[in-house]
């Protein structure tokens, strides 16, 4: 089976909305638009039929220009409002993934394209924490390897800390070492294409708690 095929089409999860709710209808409308910034946010609701005074559900979609690759962008306001469809579709209807096919392979094909095109380890975001013994690591509240395994709970990427953070090119976006790495570091980074143009990274240390948190 391959990673698509749990996805439900646009076009098959519009004719099972028809066909579910034939009397039902459909709303879109654009919340918040930063063409500086390049964001959308579009709201969706959904009546399964014309006696409903209250939408059967509400959902979001949130379109962010610079995770489309170039063949997309100047649609990602089209996009965003056909996603915010689709899902508030699926939240009324259920027994699907909210996504649809067309959407995750988008994201499939933008986290290739960022893969290939990025390496977090030959490019340089300004200083890295650096220790010079596990007792310094200690000190400054890193979890060095002489730490007790039982107490340390490395987050992941659907982890994060925090809310993401942005800079002037978007909101940024997070990443961290893998485990089996000799260093441990984590961050925001500029999505900017051009490195040369990119912002300076939010480092984050990870505490003896198990936990990132900001460096100071």
């Amino acid at each position: 089976m391959g990673f698509l095929d749990n996805y439900e089409g646009n076009k098959e999860r519009t004719d099972r909305w028809i066909a579910t709710f034939p009397q039902g209808r459909l709303e879109s409308h654009i919340i918040e638009f930063n063409a500086e910034k390049g964001y959308v946010l579009v709201q969706a609701k959904a009546w399964r039929n014309q006696d409903e005074t209250e939408p059967a559900g509400i959902d979001y979609a949130h379109g962010y220009l610079a995770a489309f690759n170039s063949n997309m962008k100047r649609w990602f306001v089209e996009d965003t409002v056909t996603s915010a469809l689709m899902r508030v579709m699926a939240l009324v209807m259920g027994n699907t993934e909210k996504a649809t096919k067309e959407t995750m392979y988008l994201v499939k094909q933008s986290n290739d394209e960022v893969a290939k095109d990025y390496d977090y380890w030959t490019t340089k975001h300004g200083e890295v924490p650096s220790y010079g013994t596990a007792a310094q690591a200690e000190q400054s509240g890193i979890a060095s390897l002489g730490s007790s395994l039982d107490n340390i709970h490395i987050k992941r990427i659907d982890d994060e800390p925090q809310a993401a953070p942005e800079c002037r090119h978007g909101l940024m976006r997070w990443n961290q070492s893998k485990p089996e790495a000799p260093k441990v570091w984590a961050g925001y980074f500029c999505t900017h294409k051009d490195k040369e143009g990119q912002c300076t990274p939010r480092w984050y240390v990870l505490r003896s708690t198990g936990k990132w948190e900001p460096q100071v």
